[in-house]
């Protein structure tokens, strides 16, 4: 079954002429993915200026490596990946680097926010990639049901389940000791 690409995303024929080299088509794809990256970043990235280097760089990488994707369909999930470890790498180094606090929060509130953060991603990536796909479309990508539903190719009643699944597993890992999580 072919994979229709979500409201505002390039559609396959794109993908295919821009890793084929066509400029034009880069272009468009760039342009088409920027809200929706912007969007996910933002809302997964623990400030706007990290969200926007996350953007950029997730943008970058599509652009010099987007001859080598293999599947067009993957292209979504791809650039999610590489904005979800640039907010994780910007996250980390914040931890080891002084800077401004907020009057409100202590730096021992914010390392605990940050920590929180870490594991609700961890959570999330482990997660079955057909689950992890619909929980992004559907909970941080903030597509309608039927619109996640179209865009994964399935019925809604499928996507409701797969959603409900991951949505579950998702709190049944941060209900769980972050020993448990770690494996340890």
């Amino acid at each position: 079954m072919s994979r229709r690409a979500p409201a505002g995303w390039p559609d396959e024929e794109i993908v295919r002429a821009a890793q084929g080299g066509d400029e034009i088509a880069i272009t468009l794809l760039v342009e088409a993915s920027h809200p929706h990256v912007q969007r996910f970043a933002r809302s997964l990235c623990a400030t706007p200026q990290d969200a926007e280097e996350a953007v950029q760089e997730a943008l970058i990488a599509l652009f010099r490596k987007i001859g080598t994707l293999r599947v067009a369909g993957a292209l979504m999930s791809w650039l999610f990946q590489v904005v979800r470890h640039e907010c994780m790498r910007r996250a980390r180094l914040s931890l080891h680097t002084p800077a401004t606090l907020d009057v409100a929060r202590s730096t021992e509130e914010l390392a605990f926010v940050r920590l929180e953060i870490e594991r609700v991603i961890r959570c999330v990536s482990e997660l079955p990639a057909e689950q992890r796909e619909v929980l992004i479309l559907r909970d941080l990508q903030g597509l309608s049901g039927a619109e996640t539903a179209s865009a994964l190719g399935l019925e809604r009643s499928a996507m409701k389940s797969r959603l409900h699944r991951a949505r579950e597993a998702v709190r049944t890992q941060l209900r769980a000791p972050e020993e448990t999580l770690r494996g340890a």
